[in-house]
């Protein structure tokens, strides 16, 4: 299972948010490539980049986050506020694989113009959701799509990697959602990355049960619950 630190930003900042909310924000850096660097010399499998500027539609962080991968030497997914074809080609240029939400719900013709132009394994689908009901649009949004449609829709459109995040769990450290991880896992040809809730070391082993591809480190990472070493053990 690939261990994927989360670097959220905001401002040119290294935050955390508490289930999305930008009112509930923790600043823990200025420095976001001193802390990329940080967690790659730690022995990350992957990094997970978030413009959250761009996701709640207040600017953009993109040009931090080109300078970042630049100076660094492992896979970088990038997430936030992707939302047009060229931003997305772009950010693919210098990205190993962008990460897709709303455009996939909103727009599906679009999605596979981006898919046949840069290949679906560049391509992780974000699938966000409140307890099974999938949000859009920064999390603001609800739809009408189950968690489980929602993955078959994107398995029948050929795609295999999802990012998967319960948001009423993300950033509480309250432990992640093992009942629906237990059921988009078991998708054949599905590679689940899990995000939400993380808090120790128990929580990875659990995620690891599931049979998740990867998982991300958050806030416990970054207060001090959980280090990248001791998840990689596992």
């Amino acid at each position: 299972m690939k261990i994927i630190p989360a670097i959220d930003l905001m401002d040119g900042q290294v935050v955390r948010l508490v289930k999305g909310d930008p009112s509930k924000k923790t600043v823990y850096s200025n420095d976001p490539i001193g802390i990329a660097k940080k967690w790659q010399s730690a022995g990350a499998d992957m990094l997970h980049i978030v413009d959250l500027d761009a996701t709640l539609g207040r600017g953009t962080n993109i040009q931090i986050i080109k300078k970042m991968i630049q100076e660094l030497n492992l896979p970088v997914q990038v997430a936030g506020g992707l939302r047009d074809e060229n931003t997305i080609s772009e950010v693919c240029e210098w990205a190993m694989r962008v990460v897709l939400g709303t455009i996939a719900f909103q727009d599906k013709d679009a999605l596979l113009r981006v898919a046949k132009n840069l290949g679906k394994d560049k391509i992780v689908i974000s699938i966000d959701h409140v307890d099974g009901n999938i949000v859009i649009n920064g999390w603001q949004e609800k739809t009408e799509t189950q968690l489980i449609d929602g993955m078959n829709k994107f398995l029948n459109l050929g795609f295999s990697n999802f990012l998967v995040t319960n948001v009423s769990r993300d950033g509480t450290m309250q432990g992640p959602d093992l009942e629906n991880l237990q059921k988009v896992c078991s998708f054949e040809n599905a590679n689940v990355i899990a995000s939400g809730g993380i808090s120790n070391i128990e929580d990875v082993k659990n995620v690891k049960d599931t049979n998740a591809f990867g998982v991300i480190l958050g806030k416990a990472l970054y207060e001090n619950k959980i280090s990248i070493e001791e998840a990689k053990k596992i």
